[in-house]
This record gives C-alpha cells, sequence and structure tokens, in this order.
C-alpha cells in the first residue's frame, strides 16, 4: 500500500520527467519545495517499496509497478481537474489543488462514474 504522500512524489516524478527527461532527488526537492532530508527518506521509501530505481548518477527511475502507480494517480488528477473546471465551472486553480486533495481518496466507483460523465 502506498500513502497519498508517496503517490505524490510518484506523480511529481512522472511530471517532472516529462518534462525534463532525467530526474534527480533535488529536482524533485526542488518541484515540491521540501527540504533535501524530506526527499531522501521519501526516495527511500519509494526505492524499498518497488516503485523507484537510483541509478548510479542519482537519477531516479520507476519500476513498472512505480510507473504504473504515477500514471494511475496522474490519469485521476488530470480527469477530476476537468471536471470540476469544464463540466463544474469551477475556477481553473482552485480545480487544479482540489482535484490533487480528491485523486487520493475518491473510490473506483465514483471515479469511473466522473470519467463516464466527461465522455458524454
Amino acid at each position: 500500500m502506498i500513502y497519498e504522500s508517496g503517490e505524490n512524489y510518484l506523480e511529481t516524478l512522472l511530471r517532472l520527467k516529462e518534462k525534463m527527461g532525467t530526474v534527480r532527488s533535488i529536482d524533485l526537492a526542488a518541484a515540491l519545495n521540501y527540504s533535501k532530508p524530506s526527499i531522501s527518506r521519501a526516495v527511500s521509501v519509494l526505492k524499498n517499496n518497488g516503485y523507484i530505481t537510483v541509478g548510479a548518477d542519482g537519477h531516479l527511475d520507476f519500476t513498472e509497478a512505480g510507473l504504473a502507480k504515477a500514471n494511475e494517480v496522474y490519469e485521476k488528477h488530470r480527469t477530476l481537474k476537468k471536471f470540476l473546471h469544464e463540466k463544474l465551472g469551477v475556477n481553473e486553480e482552485i480545480a487544479e489543488q482540489d482535484a490533487c486533495r480528491i485523486e487520493h481518496i475518491i473510490s473506483e466507483e465514483s471515479f469511473a462514474a466522473i470519467k463516464k460523465a466527461l465522455a458524454n
């Protein structure tokens, strides 16, 4: 099981990798505005739980399970933001913030219903 904070790290790593190609712990620290010790601890936990690997050069990469989880969380984030903003008219910045919170707790049933509503 992965906690909300771990999901946030994976999602941020995915977004950074899409933007930058290669990512190191320092990049995660800057993106999340967290201390280096906090990032180091989180990277260690994610590595020990089989979600990421750390190369000799310090670059962070996903394992298959880690990439799947990161994609799952990011899909929820994008879908929820789109639903809140486009379907419900929520301010885009607020929709972004709320999606970030909701993505971790929404049930699969509710998420499927939101995806269906967006498809219509």
